[in-house]
């Protein structure tokens, strides 16, 4: 007999059996989105995917969305280059996408674009005026503009637009869908979404992470069922964290994560190390279950480099110690 766990609210519960797990789906207290796991399994998965624990609750409990009820434009995309990447979306008539101000490299000749407050999804329009005030404050909180831009195409056939990475790093796909309808990410790696996916505010429930995160007390809420792209520095590398297994990582490199996953920050240890080991005084710690999505090149990292290099004072470029055998000696020859 398998133990089984659940993951509610990015909390763990268990072990439970099987018929445990039967009897809360009939109860109404899990639903078929509700993630389980057990030995064996290489991530959390839906109910809705484990027929062993449908056998005798499939009568009791609705079955899940068709595609019929998703609310999401579905589109069709592909990821081109390297460094510098761009995603090309591919929609059908009325099909729209919805991006950052800014973002769109190009578009097909028949797509219209409209300027809108908040994230364009359709509990924005449907709502009053303040409802969209509302939205477009959210973005503005997560460090958005307070603006999207939403393409429509209106012509025959299909009809392409593509937006482009802001600095060199990778785009990320990820359908909501798979992450029971929410993920969690820092607040400037939203690029573009299909029409309907909702972007709001994630708040972080513990003080040391809202004063020490790097990321701030705010983060990121995608929510919906359809697919959405962000982008990172450098390279990604993903990790699936079992029930109770802890990664700690720099803030700064957190790119994303499910809402299973529980985040915190911890003190780097030592004075000394904190002061001299260049890794700064938090760290944040990530415990599972759930999917985490770091990068290697966090853009403040990125641009502390790139001040680093640039001219300090109004005298122009230096060549300092650059194409000379006398490095700063050579400035003595200058003057």
């Amino acid at each position: 007999m398998h133990s089984w766990y659940v993951a509610v609210n990015g909390q763990q519960h268990g072990p439970f059996d099987q018929q445990q797990i039967q009897q809360a789906l009939k109860a109404g207290q899990y639903n078929l989105d509700t993630l389980v796991w057990r030995e064996s399994f290489g991530e959390w998965t839906a109910i809705a995917k484990v027929p062993e624990l449908q056998q005798s609750s499939t009568a009791m409990v609705p079955p899940p969305p068709s595609s019929s009820t998703q609310r999401a434009h579905e589109i069709e995309y592909e990821i081109l280059g390297n460094e510098m990447q761009y995603v090309e979306i591919e929609l059908d008539p009325q099909e729209s996408a919805v991006a950052e101000a800014g973002a769109m490299m190009y578009m097909s000749d028949a797509i219209q674009m409209k300027t809108v407050f908040g994230d364009g999804s359709h509990s924005s329009e449907q709502g009053g005026f303040m409802d969209k005030m509302l939205g477009a404050g959210k973005r503005l909180i997560t460090g958005e503009s307070l603006f999207t831009t939403v393409f429509t195409f209106n012509g025959q056939g299909k009809g392409k637009v593509a937006f482009s990475s802001p600095y060199p790093g990778k785009i990320i796909p990820l359908d909501l869908k798979d992450y029971g309808g929410k993920l969690i990410c820092q607040k400037d790696a939203f690029l573009c979404a299909a029409k309907g996916v909702s972007l709001g505010i994630a708040f972080q429930k513990k003080i040391g992470t809202a004063l020490f995160g790097g990321e701030g007390f705010i983060m990121q809420k995608l929510e919906g069922d359809g697919l959405t792209f962000v982008h990172a520095g450098g390279t990604i590398v993903e990790k699936e964290l079992a029930a109770g297994e802890t990664l700690r990582v720099d803030t700064g490199c957190l790119v994303a994560l499910t809402q299973t996953v529980n985040y915190n920050i911890e003190f780097v240890g030592g004075v000394k190390s904190a002061i001299f080991g260049g890794e700064g005084f938090f760290f944040a710690t990530l415990t599972g279950p759930g999917h985490v999505w770091l990068q290697s090149l966090p853009f403040s990292r990125l641009a502390g480099k790139i001040h680093e290099a640039a001219p300090q004072n109004n005298a122009g470029f230096s060549t300092k110690g650059e194409g000379s055998v006398l490095g700063g000696l050579g400035d003595l020859f200058q003057r």
